[in-house]
């Protein structure tokens, strides 16, 4: 995949800054309000009873906060934090070995959760339903199973494809939780709040336009901040401005919708050799020389959600919208 700053998936050089830029309760995490609202209900309810939370679902697109709120439900919890990701769970001892170290309460974070090999989901249905796994030592008549009884625990699932979850798994979670895109005021507003934490200043018009090129996603309007703050410290300003900001924005091939240098690939190739469409994904993932899934859950959703490109039963078709952003007439017939 080729390298673009408007990704939402999560960078190398990002994970150290992240970890300081993220909020770690509910009243500094900005946008997803219902979502928030709900949590902060379901966190007092079950420290009134001086119970486990109930197992959580978050998913949407790549960006949004998921593994920032799981961190701060157990923040607001005050239970311990533990973390891991779906393709790192390899084999159901290594599931066992996680669960078994939980301290009561604790929450229990997999990340791409859809990724679990089938026989790692099977160990966590029991595990969550009523705390305790079976697991079987030694191998062909002398096999035998052990039950382990687990403290009660929260696990947090995080996943950009809710569709590919199991029906079993996704049954066991109580509260199942979609991250919507944010609008350009929020971002506008953790752009300002990640300016004061790294020490600087910015004008309020400057970060509306970072707001404003954003996707919607924070991950992205940090990611684009940091580079903005290189070019204005060069420059020697005290504050970073919009003039500024624009040229990096330009150096960087961020347009005014927010779409980079592989957007317009990918919405050239469909318009020059299919006619604007439609055309199935896995054409346009060969023509382009991307992955049909990276293209499906990294590129499309911000497309979709501005109305650039619309999903038909015949395959994927340009809008008016996105001839006109582009400057191309639409060529009739």
């Amino acid at each position: 995949m080729e390298e673009r700053m408007v990704t939402g998936e999560l960078q190398n050089e990002d994970s150290t800054v992240e970890l300081s830029l993220r909020p770690t309760n509910l009243k500094q995490y900005i946008g997803q309000p219902k979502i928030k609202e709900n949590l902060s209900i379901f966190i007092q309810a079950a420290k009134m009873r001086e119970e486990a939370l109930d197992h959580v679902l978050l998913y949407g697109p790549p960006g949004l906060g998921k593994t920032t709120l799981a961190a701060i439900i157990a923040n607001e919890m005050g239970v311990q934090f533990r973390s891991t990701s779906g393709p790192a769970i390899e084999r159901s001892g290594d599931l066992a070995a996680i669960l078994s170290s939980l301290e009561p309460g604790d929450v229990l974070f997999i990340d791409e959760v859809h990724r679990l090999p089938k026989s790692v989901e099977e160990i966590l249905y029991p595990a969550m339903e009523d705390f305790f796994i079976d697991i079987v030592i030694g191998d062909g008549p002398s096999a035998r199973s052990v039950r382990i009884d687990l403290p009660p625990f929260t696990l947090v699932g995080a996943t950009t494809r809710a569709g590919l979850l199991s029906a079993p798994l996704r049954d066991r979670f109580g509260v199942l939780s979609r991250l919507e895109f944010y609008d350009a005021k929020e971002l506008c507003d953790i752009v300002e709040r990640t300016t004061e934490i790294f020490k600087t200043s910015i004008t309020h018009e400057a970060a509306g336009e970072v707001a404003r090129r954003s996707r919607g996603t924070p991950r992205i309007a940090n990611r684009l901040l940091k580079r903005i703050r290189d070019i204005s410290q060069v420059k020697g300003e005290k504050e970073i401005s919009l003039q500024t900001t624009d040229r990096a924005l330009e150096m960087l091939q961020v347009d005014d919708a927010g779409l980079d240098h592989i957007d317009h690939k990918l919405l050239k190739s469909i318009i020059d050799g299919f006619q604007g469409g439609p055309v199935g994904l896995d054409t346009i993932a060969a023509t382009v020389g991307e992955e049909a899934q990276t293209i499906e859950d990294v590129y499309e959703p911000y497309l979709l959600q501005i109305g650039f490109i619309q999903r038909t039963p015949r395959g994927r078709v340009i809008t008016q919208k996105a001839y006109q952003h582009l400057g191309i007439r639409k060529e009739d017939g």
